[in-house]
């Protein structure tokens, strides 16, 4: 599937289950707690500056946001978990809808992969762990991916991954995918996932 991932725009922005959209087209969702780089992933992957806009507020967004790209595929943009400030009625609100997302979807069909962030330096949040436990337990198809690495050298990055992979991922199988919005690094491994998970 060619895509020209300059022809993109937000299609909808959905704050119940009522308003996601009923479409046959591939959705790839991000997934990651506040603050680690959703937005700046997504203006990345698709060339722009602004078209996710990175709050400068932690846990702002309750909302899901489809990023129609091309008009083939949707980049679906899921909301920030594990930010302490935010209200306990904003946490089941985001809660409530991220679940429906997965468990309620009247597209569920179409989604072909997950994104899911974490930052490098600190390694998966519980938060994080429990979504890749009930990705793995559902069988729902994902690709990990630690944001900010232009924070560290080569070197400290190389470290640093290979730490990871033998503290939390030894012998399953998931890969990290260093990636930085700064230097770009990890974003032609990034569409190879996505366009592996969509042919």
């Amino acid at each position: 599937m060619k895509i020209n991932v300059n022809n993109c725009d937000i299609a909808l922005t959905a704050g119940a289950r009522a308003q996601f959209p009923r479409d046959p087209r591939p959705q790839i969702a991000l997934s990651g707690r506040s603050n680690v780089g959703k937005s700046s992933l997504i203006n990345t992957l698709l060339g722009r500056k602004s078209l996710a806009r990175v709050s400068s507020a932690p846990g702002k967004t309750i909302t899901i946001n489809f990023y129609n790209v091309d008009k083939k595929i949707f980049l679906v943009d899921l909301p920030g978990y594990g930010y302490a400030k935010r209200s306990m009625d904003s946490k089941r609100s985001w809660s409530s809808l991220t679940e429906d997302y997965f468990l309620k979807n009247p597209s569920a069909d179409a989604l072909k992969l997950v994104i899911q962030l974490m930052d490098n330096r600190t390694g998966p949040t519980d938060d994080d762990i429990l979504m890749i436990n009930m990705m793995i337990d559902r069988e729902i198809p994902f690709i990990l991916v630690a944001t900010k690495t232009d924070k560290l050298s080569k070197t400290a990055l190389k470290n640093r991954i290979e730490e990871l992979q033998h503290e939390f991922f030894e012998g399953t199988g998931i890969e990290i995918i260093p990636f930085s919005s700064v230097t770009r690094e990890g974003k032609d491994e990034v569409w190879k996932k996505i366009f592996d998970a969509i042919s």
